[in-house]
């Protein structure tokens, strides 16, 4: 029984530090002006392949969003639909996780689907067709290049870092 109550702490644990470190890595990215232009690289974004080694990732990066998003003032449909593509996306990468290379294919795809319409409706940011192409290239760049950086370079210390 205690070693079930301490992979629970263990899991709370890892997933407070994602969500933490999602919101200073967002906090970052905005201080330097890359959350805000047309590509928008978010540092954060790269921690959306985490899934692939910790089910405590899912709720981490949810948690990081939604508050990354309430913290730095985003719009309603903002927080509420860009914190649940980020929830979909790392529930589908941790079910994807047999193969490290579709990793960032939940993020890319729930963000390019998603923002757009909430960049559109939220804050009357068009047209439509070229916030998909530009929210596109930034999750490549954020979730595809950064991330599955991160992914190889986590992967050697996988087993000390997280516990299934």
């Amino acid at each position: 029984m205690n070693q079930k109550k301490d992979k629970h702490v263990l899991l709370l644990v890892q997933a407070a530090m994602i969500a933490a470190l999602y919101v200073v890595l967002t906090f970052i990215a905005n201080a330097l002006g890359l959350a805000s232009q047309a590509i928008q690289v978010r540092f954060s974004e790269a921690l959306t392949i985490l899934p692939y080694f910790t089910p405590a990732a899912v709720p981490g990066l949810f948690i990081g969003c939604l508050l990354s998003n309430i913290l730095t003032g985003c719009a309603l449909p903002d927080i509420v639909f860009g914190s649940l593509a980020t929830l979909v996306a790392a529930i589908l990468t941790r079910k994807l996780r047999k193969n490290k290379w579709m990793a960032p294919l939940p993020p890319i795809a729930a963000n390019a689907i998603v923002v757009p319409f909430v960049l559109l409706y939220a804050y009357g940011v068009g047209p439509l067709w070229f916030t998909f192409l530009t929210v596109t290239a930034g999750e490549i760049i954020s979730c595809g290049v950064l991330g599955m950086l991160l992914l190889f370079a986590l992967q050697k210390y996988a087993g000390r870092l997280f516990s299934e």
